[in-house]
């Protein structure tokens, strides 16, 4: 698993090595190349935090407080998924030229990924015992204190797994930050191998990401401490007693209101906008629907094969804690904070010079996702399998059942509900997913992806809107599933 998901490094050592040190020194230390790095990093991290405490602050009004209407909000702070980014860039671009540049990058991104920081933070906030903060306010700590000391170490795995896949999105965002004009190191590889099929300077900016990915990976290693969470049964049925807002009931409503406006308004209101008034509307229904079930089985088979390969590696990460273990795990990560085009590139080569017989085939393209999307699935898997303990799965063996056994009637349902999210995760990137699909996808196969950013490349912007409206119904149920809150079951 882990050399399958590193086939993009070594494409990217193998060329660099290939180059010679002088040339890969004289590629780095360009001009350009500075002002890309100052761009792609404080866009990485203005936007993990920013989505930090969007997500963390929406999770705790609406899993700990008396806010009017929490299941509504639940369900509002989760939908931007369903949204791709270069569709809602694409929705505030149109509309306004003050959206481009670093501000407005950094908060139209960020508006379409916090919500994965919001998720699991809202999730374990949930299954959280009350208890263990009653006993702190017994002994002695305000509310502040309280939520510092200890119900923030206990969401520490799901905050820090929430903004690992923030900056890596960030790090490989193309579409979104290419319609708002902002030049990262992502957009500079896209230029380049425009002009160059195969880019030394492409390659070698491709490196500098891989980089960036390791630091990434590094700082979560740093900041993730090492607990172990896992409990028999959910404690005491009882909820935390909702937190009063009182005054501030009405502040927060307003800044809620203010958020879905901005992360889900304005680009629907946008694709309505052209669709009344483009000159380009046009609705082809033959094309729209051909592309959509394209989208579709791609996204399914996709999430399939995802989850599939997830699983063991999450497992073992989880229940082997070894400098061997966490190397395969973060081997995962690798390949997300490159682009399409540079996974899809080094799988082209790949191909061509050793799987020939797979090449412009669905089979490639499959292989693509599964590498680039990899960490959306290990991340809800691995939070899943740090939940129950191993006590479980070797109270099973003592009875009997064989390892296999175990696995199916144990592990995996208790690991279910990761499942689930992961492969909800996986399909709905994949429906949206642009610059692979562009290089692999066998000729003629066209997706509402691919459809939309041909006509809005074009500013044909009526032409594109239904392609973009019928992306975000087709993600609705996939963000509507991870949006539900799974109740709680004791084990006996």
């Amino acid at each position: 698993m882990a050399a399958f998901a590193l086939i993009p490094l070594g494409y990217l050592v193998v060329y660099a090595t290939s180059l010679g040190g002088q040339e890969v020194w004289d590629l780095l230390v360009r001009p350009r190349m500075g002002e890309l790095l100052w761009n792609t990093s404080r866009l990485v991290f203005g936007g993990c935090l920013l989505s930090l405490i969007l997500g963390v602050s929406c999770a705790w009004v609406v899993e700990r407080t008396d806010v009017p209407g929490r299941n509504l909000w639940h369900v509002l702070a989760a939908a931007p998924l369903a949204i791709p980014a270069f569709v809602n860039s694409s929705g505030w671009a149109s509309l306004t030229p003050d959206a481009e540049g670093y501000i407005g990058a950094l908060l139209i991104v960020t508006l379409s990924y916090f919500p994965l920081v919001y998720l699991p933070t809202a999730a374990m906030l949930r299954g959280l015992d009350p208890a263990m903060e009653e006993v702190a306010r017994s002994l002695g700590l305000g509310p502040g204190g309280t939520f510092v000391r200890v119900v923030l170490p206990q969401l520490r795995p799901a905050m820090i797994g929430g903004a690992l896949l923030v900056g890596l999105h960030m790090l490989s965002e193309f579409g979104a930050l290419q319609m708002l004009r902002f030049p990262t190191f992502t957009t500079a590889i896209y230029d380049q191998y425009k002009s160059s099929f195969n880019s030394a300077g492409a390659n070698v900016i491709a490196g500098v990401l891989v980089l960036c990915c390791l630091l990434l990976l590094m700082a979560d290693l740093r900041l993730r401490s090492d607990p172990r969470l896992a409990r028999v049964g959910s404690g005491a049925k009882r909820h935390a007693s909702p937190v009063h807002l009182g005054g501030l009931r009405v502040p927060v409503l307003l800044l809620l209101v203010g958020l879905s406006a901005a992360s889900l308004g304005v680009p629907i209101y946008s694709l309505i906008h052209w669709l009344v008034v483009g000159s380009s509307t046009a609705f082809p229904l033959g094309e729209i629907l051909s592309a959509a079930g394209t989208s579709i089985g791609l996204g399914l088979l996709a999430a399939l094969v995802t989850v599939v390969l997830s699983v063991p590696v999450a497992w073992l990460s989880v229940r082997f804690r070894t400098r061997t273990s966490t190397t395969i795990e973060r081997s995962a990560y690798v390949a997300n904070a490159l682009p399409g085009i540079v996974v899809a590139l080094a799988l082209v080569t790949v191909s061509i010079n050793y799987f020939p017989g797979i090449y412009q085939t669905y089979v490639l393209l499959i292989a693509a996702y599964a590498i680039m999307f990899l960490p959306r699935a290990l991340v809800s898997v691995r939070s899943a399998a740090e939940q129950p303990p191993p006590v479980l799965e070797d109270v099973a063996h003592g009875l009997g059942l064989s390892r296999l056994a175990t696995a199916r009637r144990v592990t995996l349902p208790l690991l279910a509900p990761g499942i689930g999210a992961g492969g909800a995760l996986v399909f709905l990137a994949v429906t949206t997913e642009l610059t692979a699909t562009l290089l692999l996808s066998p000729i003629g196969t066209s997706t509402l992806a691919t459809e939309f950013w041909v006509n809005s490349s074009s500013v044909a912007y009526g032409a594109a809107a239904p392609y973009a409206l019928l992306m975000v119904l087709i993600s609705l149920p996939a963000t509507y599933l991870l949006s539900q809150r799974p109740s709680s079951k004791v084990m006996t």
